[in-house]
């Protein structure tokens, strides 16, 4: 028998099947080691055949399983090469997507742990006459002990000693077994609470339930109870022996759903995100895989989930950028769920109050299911949103950064002990740091980017390469004293809020504050139990929380995201908008929306003040059809970096002489097609250039194959080239 083995090395000349000789008990999908030249190294054996067209004496045989099982599924075995066409990826690329890093270059083991049980033949009145009356603490361990029952031994060993527990053990009363504990990242109560649906859930249940091979959009404002619907789902297709992926876009809404859905499902339940210890993920991974586990909840990665026989697979919040994979390997998580949802043959769910553009495009259309929840559960009203516009509050002379009716707000909601959260989606106390005298700015040494001030550090650091600096005192450049600070962070916020609020407690939950183990768990249950509280947060807070004491949401510069060169900006801005202004209000109390502006009068305002995602919509599909911007288009971006500048100018140049031709050829199909520097010149010492291509979709499968052909058949040994699909960060 041939075992065909895709050998674990990423490199495009070895990306193929080689032929090795099976062992008797070869498994497909199974881990090993091969020979390979002169060294052994990790495979994965595709398939079996009885035969190859290689002569067998230069066959060599394969080499031992190195897990007990499989661990690639007989499902991304058959997915494998719809993924490697899509995506044009390597095959080891997708082995990679398959199995955890942890397993895969051993950092992460089966945690055992010793156990003490007594013996079968133990006899305690037998043994408690021949022990020693003095040897009091194995005559208390004796009587603590239990038949049929297990102890650790390290907390016997705490309280009566190891030479007692060793000493029993010499004398065969005892013994010793190995046992795999399972590193839990979270764990909480199961609850027995029964809910029930109101009508409008129901019937979006059902319709599902109906149409289960279908694509399904769950379009429902923020509180509408999408989240029931998703568990009313999953224990249908629990009851039916079936398995369940829901996925959330950010880290920080993986505690509160992960409490959410053990209360319901208990230890069905496993979480897979990078926040994870190597151990932690390991483990999770292993239940799911062997089924101790049926449902899956984390972030993108999650969506390869180790569960056979799929019963539903949900994308909660899906207008999220974070679902589309920009470093290699790169994948959409859309499509990936679209793939597992045809193997498995079972419905896909989308889920949003403020769906992106592509995806309501797509239920207008007809190709996805679309569901709607208009109202909150508690049939209590959207939180009211008002508009403040900042240069009135110029011209009033407050050139502060809270505005008179958002201080207002806050005072009322703090006397009235209840909760606010304020949105400013820039982490650090000032954007940069700048000289008064000459203009200059400081810039990090190997990124082509300002440096961000942080205060609690004295720190400059680079958000990039998280390179950091002493703070600048004098300019570098002229000497001057007269340094001024960039624009506001969320350190900015809370540090004046403070000094106004002296008497309440202000969180701020960032990138920074959340990095350590637990501390994003720790810093919600802060916040939930704190009362009066004011919460200061990035885009971490805009999604996903339910807290029923928040009465007051301020977004302290709306405009943040407005004015970015990206055709998506106005959509993320309304969908920003949106998703903070639904953390107020959602339980009995009224909650109320300051939106400070300097720009009140732009349509994104107008619609997102009202909740109007149709007038939005509407508005922005036709400006993007006349445009012939995505979903009526496609963009191709090819990144080119190298550490040397004319090394990536030159291979740049290279390719986009290929595409260049092409695009002459083939004018009527294309709409742009140039090569520039990328926007972020440089970054952790490598310089960026790219290619931009935007053509019609009539054509489009074969000339996204021509360009990715064009990048892999250029021999770029110094420089790393990526091509992009409709890239989410155009930077």
């Amino acid at each position: 028998m041939i075992a065909e083995v895709i050998v674990d090395v990423a490199n495009k000349e070895v990306d193929r099947v080689f032929d090795y000789i099976a062992r008797p008990d070869t498994k497909i999908g199974e881990r090993v080691t091969v020979p390979f030249g002169k060294r052994f190294i990790e495979g994965y054996v595709l398939s079996l055949k009885e035969t190859s067209d290689v002569p067998q004496e230069n066959l060599k045989a394969l080499g031992q399983a190195k897990d007990d099982y499989p661990v690639i599924l007989p499902e991304f075995l058959a997915l494998n090469k719809k993924i490697q066409k899509t995506f044009h990826l390597r095959n080891v690329d997708c082995m990679h997507l398959f199995i955890p890093t942890q397993l895969r270059n051993g950092k992460a083991k089966p945690l055992y742990v010793n156990f003490i049980e007594l013996t079968d033949d133990f006899d305690d009145r037998q043994l408690l006459e021949n022990t020693r009356k003095n040897a009091t603490k194995q005559i208390e361990l004796i009587k603590h002990l239990r038949p049929d029952m297990m102890y650790a031994r390290t907390e016997l060993n705490k309280k009566f000693g190891s030479s007692n527990v060793a000493k029993l053990l010499d004398l065969g009363v005892i013994r010793q077994v190995a046992s795999v504990k399972m590193r839990a990242p979270f764990r909480f109560k199961k609850e027995d609470k029964k809910i029930t649906l109101t009508s409008e859930q129901q019937k979006v249940v059902d319709s599902i339930l109906t149409e289960r091979e279908k694509q399904h959009l769950i379009f429902g404002v923020t509180g509408s109870g999408k989240t029931e619907v998703y568990m009313s789902i999953i224990s249908q297709v629990l009851s039916e022996g079936k398995s369940a992926i829901l996925l959330v876009p950010e880290i920080s809404l993986t505690p509160q759903v992960l409490s959410t859905f053990t209360a319901r499902f208990g230890d069905n339940v496993a979480i897979l995100h990078s926040g994870l210890s190597d151990g932690e993920r390991f483990d999770e991974w292993q239940r799911l895989r062997t089924g101790q586990a049926k449902i899956a909840i984390g972030a993108r990665s999650a969506i390869f989930a180790p569960l056979e026989n799929l019963g539903v697979i949900i994308l909660d919040e899906e207008h999220d950028p974070s679902y589309k994979a920009e470093s290699n390997p790169r994948y959409i998580t859309h499509d990936i769920a679209r793939f597992r949802a045809e193997y498995n043959r079972c419905p896909v769910i989308f889920g949003s109050a403020t769906p992106s553009l592509d995806t309501f495009y797509k239920a207008q259309k007809g190709e996805i299911i679309l569901h709607t929840l208009p109202n909150r559960v508690n049939a209590k009203p959207m939180p009211s949103i008002s508009i403040v516009n900042m240069c009135d509050e110029m011209r009033a002379g407050n050139s502060g950064i809270f505005s008179a009716q958002l201080l207002s707000e806050l005072e009322k909601c703090i006397n009235e002990k209840n909760q606010a959260m304020l949105f400013i989606n820039r982490r650090g106390f000032s954007s940069c740091m700048i000289c008064r005298e000459c203009g200059y700015v400081a810039k990090c040494e190997d990124c082509d980017v300002s440096l961000v001030y942080h205060k609690e550090d004295n720190l400059l650091k680079c958000h990039y390469c998280n390179r950091r600096y002493k703070a600048l005192t004098n300019c570098p450049s002229c000497g001057s004293s007269y340094i001024r600070m960039g624009a506001m962070g969320t350190q900015k916020v809370v540090e004046e809020l403070r000094a106004r609020f002296p008497n309440v407690k202000v969180l701020r939950m960032d990138f920074d504050t959340t990095k350590n183990k637990n501390s994003l768990n720790d810093l919600l249950q802060e916040f939930g139990n704190t009362k009066p509280c004011i919460l200061v947060g990035t885009q971490m807070i805009a999604k996903g929380h339910d807290f029923p004491s928040v009465t007051l949401v301020g977004i302290m510069n709306a405009d943040m995201s407005l004015h970015f060169s990206d055709f998506r900006s106005t959509e993320r801005t309304y969908q920003l908008i949106t998703q903070v202004a639904g953390r107020a209000g959602r339980a009995e109390k009224e909650g109320k929306v300051i939106l400070q502006t300097y720009t009140p009068k732009h349509y994104v305002y107008r619609f997102a003040s009202n909740y109007d995602y149709l007038g939005f919509y509407g508005k922005e599909i036709n400006l993007r059809e006349v445009a012939k911007f995505p979903p009526f288009s496609k963009i191709i971006r090819v990144l080119v970096t190298a550490e040397e500048k004319d090394e990536a100018r030159a291979t740049t140049a290279r390719i986009y002489s290929k595409i260049h031709d092409y695009f002459f050829m083939h004018r009527n199909q294309f709409l742009y097609c140039e090569a520039m520097s990328s926007p972020v010149s440089r970054i952790e010492k490598k310089y960026r250039f790219q290619i931009l291509c935007r053509y019609l979709l009539d054509t489009e499968p074969e000339i996204t194959d021509f360009i990715y052909d064009t990048v892999n058949q250029d021999k770029h040994t110094k420089s790393l080239v990526f091509v992009e699909v409709n890239p989410s960060n155009m930077s």
